[in-house]
């Protein structure tokens, strides 16, 4: 029993600070946690001043972990259902987060094999027909936009000759590989940046070791969220199980 009990008064409450302090968080963003509905309703002291609990605590730390597995828009889907009364909604936005990843496990795998099957295939194959291909054909073979290819040679990853007389973009057999890599590991959302030492590693030495590190890194990564997944899951079966309705 606390000193304030054996006294006879009500045990006081947490202060936004003291949330605020067990999540490494700001002041505010436990106000706007509690006005998004992350936080269950808290009632009002005279003077207008949330009192937050233990329960309040909880669900705080159950957002942080969900965060980490989920991302902040899942998460707060998760708890905004939880505090609304629907729970089975909640857990299906858990279960879609699950199967995103094993989604993204999938195309993962896939990319590493296709990855390397590129690699070892070299720079003639496969390829259509002709040697050189205008934007819009690569664009065709592939299966995407044209913009897209742009963006990619804007960003320094696709370098298309030029035609001498018309000026048109002139894709080569090498090209038309180094495209097929760039989507495929777009797929896996690699960002841009990342996708460039694996084309200097086809490239300048034909090898995969770039492209193995790469779908390693993306395994490591996707292990590590699964982890984090598991760590929310977790603290949200003992939110739940306390009692919140």
């Amino acid at each position: 029993m606390s000193r304030q009990e054996s006294r006879g008064e009500e045990p006081r409450g947490l202060r936004p600070v003291d949330l605020a302090r067990a999540a490494g968080i700001s002041t505010q963003q436990i106000r706007n946690y509690a006005d998004a509905g992350i936080l269950p309703p808290a009632p009002r002291s005279p003077a207008g001043y949330r009192r937050f609990d233990a329960r309040h605590r909880q669900a705080l730390l159950t957002y942080r972990a969900l965060i980490r597995g989920y991302g902040p828009g899942p998460a707060q889907g998760i708890m905004r259902a939880v505090h609304e009364g629907e729970v089975p909604r909640a857990l299906a936005l858990v279960d879609a987060g699950h199967a995103e990843l094993h989604g993204q496990r999938g195309a993962l795998r896939t990319t590493g094999e296709a990855l390397e099957a590129v690699a070892d295939e070299g720079p003639g194959a496969p390829a259509p027909p002709r040697s050189r291909l205008r934007v819009g054909e690569v664009a065709a073979h592939l299966g995407l936009r044209t913009s897209t290819l742009r963006v990619w040679e804007a960003a320094g990853l696709l370098v298309p000759t030029r035609d001498p007389v018309t000026h048109y973009r002139s894709y080569l057999p090498a090209d038309v590989r180094d495209a097929r890599v760039i989507n495929m590991l777009r797929q896996s959302h690699y960002p841009l940046p990342q996708i460039r030492p694996v084309l200097d590693e086809l490239r300048h030495s034909g090898g995969v070791e770039a492209l193995r590190t790469a779908v390693a890194r993306r395994a490591e990564a996707l292990d590590q969220r699964t982890r984090a997944m598991l760590e929310g899951a977790g603290r949200l079966h003992e939110y739940l199980a306390d009692g919140v309705e």
